[in-house]
């Protein structure tokens, strides 16, 4: 994605009026003609066809999708329900719990305070976490080993600083307290690898929340809405929602005899509480629109609205996979060809390996809910899609597999990438 001027003017035109906080910020995108920027009006209507029959279809309850192209949005849709039992429509303004896809916002915080000199990618972990100097490792036989090479920060930005998975910790009940409450825990644990030697999926996200606010001086809360949300006009993302917001927060489904059905009380906490634990893995709640929004900012080279939140050089650098060779990311299970991992973000390095339509170096992320979003930098497109089940980015389970459908669809609509 090169950051030429009519794209970052496109973007930034977009975005002016998505800075009044409590409106419905929907209502500000204007639709680009797709064919403007190579796409088909009939591929997009494909998109379109094939979401809303698996709504119809009772495999989703309601769906959301949002397409855009050198920072033009021309598609976006809402279909279905946002609440099966009320029968409440799914709107573009329907707010999610977009769970992991917290993940990438914190990065950009994490590279807001690199830019400003607090820390180095070549920084010891526990230069900025004393609590953790002196972790051993957990080996396979039990017996506890030294570490080799201390963690870096670019590895906890990774997933690789050698913490293990999310249900290695189960037991610790993290949420139950505050961040300083998880370190103190994660102190007195052993790691469960070599750092920068396995790529587990656990705490590093909600660490980085914890340094953010260290380094910071500002509870990890007022620092993303003062540093991030508030001026990118990103009105409806937080860690919890105003209590006039709740009735636009998408209810959580699950499946009962291959159809979707509300999942039982609810299915997570309540979005109107503000939680004591400030998770940057998972616990910011947003919409569409939002989310296109910082999407769009990263996409543009850190820019928005006239307004700079990291340089080029940073992104490309966010964009670049950190893993030692021989490392792979194995999200689901199995080892995942073609991929590597960056900053808080995957990076499609090979695409046939994947495989996918995206272009190389794409990056991307979801949540497990199921919302799913991508910047493709080869063909500057944006996609950001939200549904709300459980389990839902789960490939193997009972939700559709609506990040390898909506690729294809996507790519198949853009007919003329030239232009």
């Amino acid at each position: 994605m090169e950051f030429d001027r009519r794209r970052l003017l496109a973007a930034s035109a977009a975005m002016a009026g998505g800075t009044l906080l409590g409106r419905s910020a929907f209502a500000d995108i204007a639709l680009a003609p797709p064919e403007s920027v190579g796409f088909s009006s009939a591929g997009l209507a494909a998109l379109n066809s094939t979401m809303h029959a698996l709504v119809d279809g009772q495999k989703l309850a309601g769906v959301t999708t949002l397409v855009a192209r050198h920072g033009k949005v021309v598609h976006f849709d809402a279909y279905g329900k946002r609440d099966l039992e009320s029968g409440a429509p799914m709107q573009k303004d329907t707010i999610f719990r977009i769970a992991s896809m917290t993940k990438p916002t914190i990065g950009v915080a994490m590279m807001m305070l690199w830019e400003q000199g607090k820390w180095k990618l070549t920084d010891r972990l526990d230069e900025h976490i004393p609590e953790f100097k002196g972790l051993k490792v957990k080996a396979k036989d039990g017996s506890l080993q030294e570490v080799k090479t201390p963690a870096t920060m670019a590895q906890i930005m990774s997933h690789t600083a050698g913490f293990g998975v999310n249900n290695d910790y189960t037991d610790q009940r993290f949420g139950e307290g505050d961040l300083q409450g998880m370190i103190d825990k994660l102190s007195r644990l052993p790691l469960y690898s070599q750092p920068g030697t396995d790529w587990a999926y656990g705490p590093a996200v909600d660490i980085q929340g914890y340094i953010v606010q260290k380094l910071s001086g500002q509870p990890l809360d007022v620092f993303m809405r003062e540093h991030l949300f508030g001026p990118l006009g990103m009105a409806d993302t937080g860690f919890w929602v105003a209590p006039e917001k709740v009735g636009r927060v998408a209810r959580i489904n699950t499946y009962k005899d291959g159809k979707i059905v509300p999942a039982q009380g609810g299915g997570g906490r309540d979005p109107s509480k503000k939680p004591t634990y400030l998770s940057g893995s998972g616990g910011l709640l947003s919409t569409t629109e939002d989310y296109w929004k910082f999407a769009q900012m990263v996409g543009n080279g850190g820019i928005s609205g006239g307004r700079r939140y990291l340089k080029a050089d940073t992104v490309r650098l966010m964009r670049k996979s950190v893993l030692q060779p021989g490392v792979m990311v194995d999200l689901y299970g199995p080892d995942q060809p073609g991929v590597g991992f960056g900053l808080d973000f995957a990076v499609i390095e090979d695409p046939s390996k994947v495989p996918t339509p995206q272009g190389k170096d794409t990056f991307y992320w979801g949540g497990a809910f199921g919302t799913w979003f991508w910047i493709d930098p080869t063909n500057d497109v944006i996609f950001v899609g939200m549904i709300q089940n459980l389990n839902g980015s789960v490939p193997t389970g009972p939700t559709p597999n609506v990040r390898v459908i909506t690729p294809r669809l996507t790519y198949a609509a853009l007919t003329d990438p030239k232009k």
